[in-house]
């Protein structure tokens, strides 16, 4: 065997652009066009470099008991870790390693196939219907399923669907752990949350990337029965200790508690969005219905890959894949008015060709 046989290959993740230019209108990745919190600044601010010099809380109790206060679960049902994909990681690697399928949606998060991949999980991509929603009859009665994973709203979509939905598969697989990622669930979303006071194979992953403004801080959080976050937590203190940083937690757990602008800037978000989906629909693009920040549109007869280049040609990022049945489709970040209407305005120019 050769040292090129003993080394892993593995198709890994590919994330969003993230340019270094700054001259650019950047709506390819879902970040949040505003700053986080006022909070946030005045808690970062309040650190000294003495406060590195030690390890930080393994537990992330202040950051912990922010998001217990603000959703009002048990701290004993949180755990929190390093942005949502590590969260997710880690439940993979606690909850579907045991044997049987994985099931999730074709169209879905791509970086569930590259963990199922990682961590040697069979897995089964269910196809959405012709409006690509995702069919919960799909997800029932499977024997040899290990568990199933959705986003909720979906990405790259931007479809929700109600908590009704989410029960019924959560009732038809009461001896696997169903995991519902509600990354975009506060542009629109009903959030599963109430189901965990009667389902104990249920675990709700969130992220503060999005809604509240904070990607670069790399916070991501879940909450299930005692249960299922004990086994996630022996991942991760068989992993690494410290996996969120003293200058995550204490600012996080500051930016987290301002609720009053949590609301306004997914308030601003959501009336741009319907702003920005009147205008896709005069200039000829179809897409499905939003609940997320994001619209996820091709055009009724211009190619997605051409309408993609004459956009980066003008310094504006969308994100599109080439995969089978949404090569067309382009996912479009909500950005800020200003850049809604820079994009609407380069769009008129390129579909009036």
């Amino acid at each position: 065997m050769t040292l090129q046989d003993r080394i892993r290959k593995i198709a890994p993740y590919v994330p969003g652009e993230q340019p270094q230019d700054r001259d650019i209108i950047k709506l390819n990745t879902n970040e949040c066009p505003y700053p986080p919190s006022p909070r946030f600044a005045e808690a970062y601010s309040s650190l000294s470099p003495a406060d590195f010099r030690r390890y930080p809380d393994t537990e992330a109790h202040e950051l912990v008991q922010a998001i217990s206060d603000i959703y009002g679960i048990p701290v004993e049902q949180i755990f929190v870790g390093v942005g949502s994909d590590e969260v997710l990681a880690f439940a993979f690697q606690a909850f579907f390693t045991g044997g049987g399928r994985l099931l999730f949606p074709d169209i879905t998060y791509s970086f569930y196939p590259v963990w199922a991949e990682l961590y040697h999980i069979p897995f089964t991509a269910v196809p959405t219907d012709q409006d690509f929603r995702i069919r919960a009859e799909d997800y029932l009665g499977v024997d040899d399923a290990c568990g199933v994973i959705f986003p909720n709203p979906n990405a790259p979509t931007g479809i929700a669907e109600p908590r009704s939905f989410v029960e019924r598969i959560l009732a038809g697989n009461p001896d696997k752990v169903v995991i519902v990622d509600e990354a975009y669930v506060d542009f629109g979303g009903e959030t599963a949350l109430p189901l965990l006071e009667k389902y104990e194979n249920l675990m709700v992953i969130r992220t503060c990337s999005k809604s509240r403004a904070m990607a670069g801080l790399r916070i991501g959080y879940a909450f299930g029965s005692r249960q299922l976050i004990d086994a996630v937590k022996a991942i991760k203190f068989s992993f690494n200790s410290y996996t969120l940083n003293h200058a995550s937690i204490i600012p996080g757990a500051a930016a987290i508690r301002d609720t009053v602008y949590f609301d306004e800037i997914c308030s601003r978000i959501i009336k741009t969005r319907e702003r920005m989906a009147q205008g896709l629909k005069k200039l000829g693009f179809v897409f499905p219905p939003s609940s997320a920040n994001f619209i996820f549109a091709k055009h009724e007869r211009i190619p997605g890959r051409e309408i993609q280049e004459k956009l980066r040609e003008k310094k504006i990022y969308v994100r599109r894949w080439d995969a089978p049945r949404i090569s067309d489709y382009m996912r479009i970040t909500v950005g800020t008015d200003e850049e809604t209407d820079r994009l609407l305005e380069e769009l008129g120019r390129i579909t009036a060709c």
